[in-house]
C-alpha cells in the first residue's frame, strides 16, 4: 500500500548556529541542527526531560536582537543525539523575525 509523505505544517530549513538555553538554573549552548515557525531542533541531547520548559536564546543571522521564547521539550532521540523543542510563546516581534530567517530558506 502505498502512502504520501506527511507535510509538515511548518517546514524546517536548515539553521547550524548556536543557542543559549536557560533550564533548571543552568545555562547550556547547544547547535540548532534546523529551525521552523514553530520550533527548533537541537544537536546533543543536553538531559532534557520530554515535557520541560526552557527558554531558548536564538541569535537570527541578520537579525539585531536576540529572540528569547519559552519552550517545551516534544522529543529526544538518544540515536541521533537531538532535542525537539516546540516554540510556546511567540510575539509578533519574534514570529516576524523567525518569518524572514525560514522564508527564503524554503525549497
Amino acid at each position: 500500500m502505498y502512502s504520501e509523505p506527511v507535510r509538515r505544517r511548518h517546514p524546517r530549513v536548515p539553521a547550524g548556529f548556536l543557542v543559549k538555553l536557560h533550564t533548571a538554573g543552568r545555562v547550556l549552548v547547544q547547535k540548532a541542527r534546523d529551525l521552523s515557525m514553530t520550533g527548533v531542533l537541537l544537536e546533543g541531547a543536553g538531559h532534557h526531560q520530554v515535557g520541560e520548559q526552557i527558554v531558548v536564546e536564538i541569535p537570527l543571522p541578520d537579525e539585531q536582537r536576540m529572540i528569547a521564547v519559552t519552550g517545551e521539550v516534544r522529543r529526544g532521540d538518544t540515536a541521533t543525539d537531538t532535542t525537539a523543542v516546540y516554540f510556546l510563546d511567540l510575539d509578533w516581534d519574534d514570529m516576524f523575525a523567525l518569518a524572514r530567517f525560514v522564508g527564503p530558506r524554503l525549497p
